[in-house]
């Protein structure tokens, strides 16, 4: 495997987020750099299958799919067994699973996912808070968010509270420097609304250094300092005390992992 490429095929019958969701978390779990995707959607006819099927065949591959249309399904597994390509089949072990527990038929419509309902207009809303308030830029959307993420530079605060955003939640975030005191919504808020961002010492120093050479400042700058380093996060340290709430220490934690972690504590 090492000497030679590969391609995993994504189908869907509508985007193929899903499937190239489970794809990508798979191939994390392995050393796999000679991996690529390709991903084809909205596809609607058995011939479209019979075509993607060959290539995948030529190519060495498997391929992924999440198909709603019963006779999609089917072309699908005819062409996996006909030309000898592992084909896995994404949501339809999870849709059998639901007809049979709970007697029901599914409405086999592609593009549910991205349907403009409720849940929709709240993820734009919360992406939208998201940006507006970022890096207490409007310290009285505090009292609104839903939760407060604080922490020291270059704890994944701004990738996080975007991916929490996603999520339909609206999330504020505030940076903790010493010599800037922390607004007093803060302090009106219960800890249980805030999270508190840490990282080990060497790591946050490592990731500083990299943003100088990054932004094209100079080596030994204080931002980067170990010094400073420790005296922001003992600040901060203190600070999560005083408010009460949770602290997660996100050294080599995926912004997935650490979302887990805080939709669990709500």
């Amino acid at each position: 495997m090492k000497d030679q490429h590969y391609e995993i095929t994504i189908c869907s019958d509508s985007v193929g987020e899903t499937a190239e969701a489970v794809v990508k978390a798979t191939i994390r779990q392995f050393d796999a750099h000679q991996v690529t995707t390709k991903r084809i959607g909205h596809i609607k006819h058995e011939d479209e299958i019979r075509t993607i099927m060959e290539s995948a065949a030529s190519r060495g591959g498997f391929v992924a799919y999440t198909l709603v249309q019963p006779e999609l399904r089917e072309m699908m597994r005819e062409e996996a067994i006909r030309l000898g390509v592992r084909a896995v089949d994404i949501m339809g072990p999870m849709m059998q699973a639901f007809i049979d527990t709970f007697n029901d038929s599914p409405k086999r419509k592609p593009g549910l996912q991205h349907e403009m309902d409720d849940d929709y207009f709240k993820r734009v809303e919360a992406i939208e808070f998201a940006v507006k308030c970022d890096d207490g830029r409007d310290t009285s959307a505090l009292l609104k968010a839903e939760i407060v993420l604080i922490g020291v530079s270059r704890t994944s605060k701004t990738p996080l509270s975007i991916f929490l955003a996603h999520k339909g939640l609206k999330v504020t975030n505030l940076p903790l420097v010493p010599e800037v005191k922390p607004p007093r919504e803060l302090f009106m808020l219960p800890g249980s609304r805030i999270v508190g961002l840490t990282m080990d010492p060497d790591k946050l120093l490592k990731i500083r250094t990299e943003r100088l050479k990054a932004v094209g400042l100079p080596f030994g700058a204080k931002y980067a300092a170990m010094e400073r380093i420790m005296e922001e996060l003992d600040y901060a340290q203190k600070l999560m005390n005083q408010v009460g709430c949770p602290i997660i220490n996100v050294t080599d934690k995926a912004i997935e992992e650490t979302a887990g972690i805080i939709m669990g504590y709500l």
